[in-house]
């Protein structure tokens, strides 16, 4: 019981720490979070009134569960960008030397992301509001929706990790960043698979990030939800829970390998 709560103590002491350096750098949390909000913008106004959505509807009602789930992807990036500098400055050496628990190191990472990018969503769903974008399934629906959205960032969050504990810099990791783009992009975040080449729209359907965004559209009751014949388009909600899982499954126990063979 007293190691338990010592890991407790330690992993709230790391996480206290890392939410620290948010008070410290707001110019990389105004930046974090002016990313969702420039998309929002671009494709909902710039490219909004050329975009199909079948059946019909609001791009914009079709639109926003996509930027809630690649902002959520994205945090692979941040997850990793920091992993790699703690890395590079020593400090992750330096926690280690303490007597504290060695997996409050982690953990605390952890928590500090989610915590971050719950307040990131509530913020992104604030800017969706604001341009007309709405739920009409019900409150539990939408609690639903965004307890699936975290599930995503939860298992991205183990990918960014294990991102950050291999590239081991900042600069590494900022070349990496260019990756999440094809991975956010190839999925049913801007456009229904059904519109794209054959081939596309099967990787974009298979797209992990895709079941959440169909998913979060049927349950908050927007337009483009359920248009999809194929199976997997149908299980939705379902495959938005078990893709996290098995995500997490694998990257979650590597994180832990790695990070212990860099104790050593």
């Amino acid at each position: 019981m007293a190691r338990l709560q010592w890991s407790v103590y330690d992993t709230w002491t790391i996480t206290r720490r890392d939410l620290l350096t948010w008070i410290i750098s707001p110019v990389r949390v105004i930046g974090e979070l002016a990313f969702p909000i420039m998309f929002v913008l671009l494709f909902g106004y710039v490219f909004g009134s050329g975009m199909v959505v079948p059946g019909g509807g609001d791009y914009r009602d079709f639109l926003m569960p996509g930027i809630f789930a690649m902002t959520m992807a994205f945090g692979i990036g941040n997850t990793m960008t920091v992993v790699a500098t703690d890395i590079e400055r020593g400090v992750m050496d330096r926690f280690r030397s303490l007597p504290m628990a060695p997996s409050a190191i982690v953990t605390g990472r952890c928590t500090a992301d989610m915590i971050n990018s719950f307040a990131g969503l509530l913020i992104t769903i604030g800017c969706g509001l604001v341009v007309g974008w709405s739920w009409h399934d019900g409150l539990g629906n939408a609690l639903l929706a965004v307890a699936l959205l975290l599930l995503l960032r939860f298992a991205c969050l183990w990918v960014g990790i294990y991102l950050g504990l291999i590239v081991g810099s900042p600069e590494a990791a900022g070349s990496v960043w260019g990756l999440l783009f094809p991975v956010t992009m190839v999925t049913s975040a801007f456009v229904a698979p059904e519109l794209m080449p054959n081939w596309l729209g099967f990787l974009a359907e298979w797209n992990p990030l895709s079941s959440t965004v169909g998913a979060a559209r049927e349950l908050f009751g927007n337009v483009g939800a359920n248009t999809a014949d194929s199976w997997i388009g149908s299980h939705a909600v379902l495959m938005a829970v078990v893709w996290p899982v098995v995500i997490s499954a694998i990257f979650l126990p590597l994180s832990v390998r790695r990070y212990q063979r860099l104790s050593r």
